[in-house]
C-alpha cells in the first residue's frame, strides 16, 4: 500500500501563506490534493501541516489532514511524523510537493510503478535536458546515474565535464538528466533517513538527497516526460498561470 503525503507549511520567506494562495478560484493546496486524488496508485492521501489555518481549509474542502510539529527542516521529516499518525500499514510513502498545483496524476503513477518490486529503497524522477540554458542553470539539479538507473550523485553544477567540446554543445554529446522533485520512500527506509544528521555534501549543495547517498542508501531514478511547475513566489504563480492559459 502507498500513502501520498503532501507536506504544507504556512511560513515561507518568499511567499507566506503559499498553500492557501488562490489559483483561479481554488487554493494551491486544494489543487495539489485533487490532482493527487486522481492517481490510480495511492491508497490514502493526506496533507501534513503545522498550521491550523491550512488544516481547517483542507478539512473544509473534504481532504484528510494531520497536524505535525513546526520544527521539521524538510518535507521528508514532516512525512515521517505524518506516517506515524496515519491509520493502517503502508509499504511506501510518496512525498507530493505542496507547491506544484498542476502535478499530473500520471506522474505520480509513473513513480509508483517503480515501487512494485518492494525492494526499492528510495525513488525519484528525472527528465532529459535538451538545452544549454537548462543544463547550466544552477537552479536545476542534474543527476549522474549508474548503469542500473540509480543515482550516483546530484549536483547544481554540470557533471560530467565534456573534455574537448564547447560547453554550448555538451548536451549534444552526453545524455544529461535533471531532477524532478517527487520522492518515494519505503517506510522502513524513511524511518532510517529521518534520523540521519545533515551531511557535508548536503550542506555544500543544499540538497537533502545527498545525505541519503552519502550514508549508502540507493535512489532509483525514473524517467518522466512530465515537467513540473514549482511555485516559490507570487511571480512564479503569475508566470505559470500565463503558461497554463485556459487550462487552469
Amino acid at each position: 500500500m502507498i500513502a501520498g503525503i503532501i507536506p504544507a507549511r504556512y511560513g515561507s520567506s518568499r511567499f507566506p501563506g503559499k498553500p492557501l494562495a488562490d489559483i483561479a478560484g481554488k487554493s494551491m493546496i486544494q489543487r495539489v490534493y485533487e490532482q493527487a486524488a486522481k492517481s490510480k496508485s495511492l491508497q490514502h492521501i493526506v496533507v501534513a501541516t503545522d498550521d491550523e489555518r491550512i488544516a481547517g481549509h483542507v478539512q473544509a474542502f473534504g481532504g484528510n489532514v494531520v497536524i505535525t510539529a513546526a520544527h521539521h527542516a524538510s518535507g521528508t521529516d514532516r512525512c515521517m511524523e505524518a506516517l506515524q499518525k496515519l491509520p493502517g500499514q503502508f509499504n511506501y510513502v510518496i512525498n507530493i510537493q505542496g507547491d506544484e498545483p498542476f502535478i499530473q496524476p500520471g506522474q505520480i503513477d509513473e513513480l509508483a510503478a517503480a515501487l512494485q518490486d518492494g525492494q526499492t529503497e528510495l525513488a525519484t524522477q528525472m527528465i532529459a535536458v535538451e538545452s544549454e540554458a537548462v543544463l547550466f542553470d544552477e537552479g536545476e539539479v542534474k543527476i549522474v546515474l549508474n548503469e542500473a538507473g540509480e543515482a550516483l550523485y546530484f549536483s547544481r553544477m554540470v557533471i560530467p565535464y565534456i573534455k574537448g567540446v564547447e560547453k554550448k554543445d555538451w548536451h549534444r554529446h552526453h545524455r544529461y538528466y535533471r531532477h524532478v522533485g517527487m520522492y518515494a520512500y519505503r517506510t522502513d527506509i524513511l524511518e532510517k533517513i529521518s534520523r540521519l544528521p545533515v551531511s557535508a555534501l548536503e550542506q555544500a549543495e543544499s540538497l537533502e538527497q545527498l545525505r541519503w547517498l552519502q550514508n549508502g542508501f540507493t535512489i532509483k531514478c525514473v524517467l518522466t516526460q512530465y515537467d513540473s511547475y514549482c511555485i516559490d513566489s507570487p511571480a512564479d504563480l503569475e508566470s505559470v498561470l500565463k503558461l497554463m492559459g485556459n487550462n487552469v
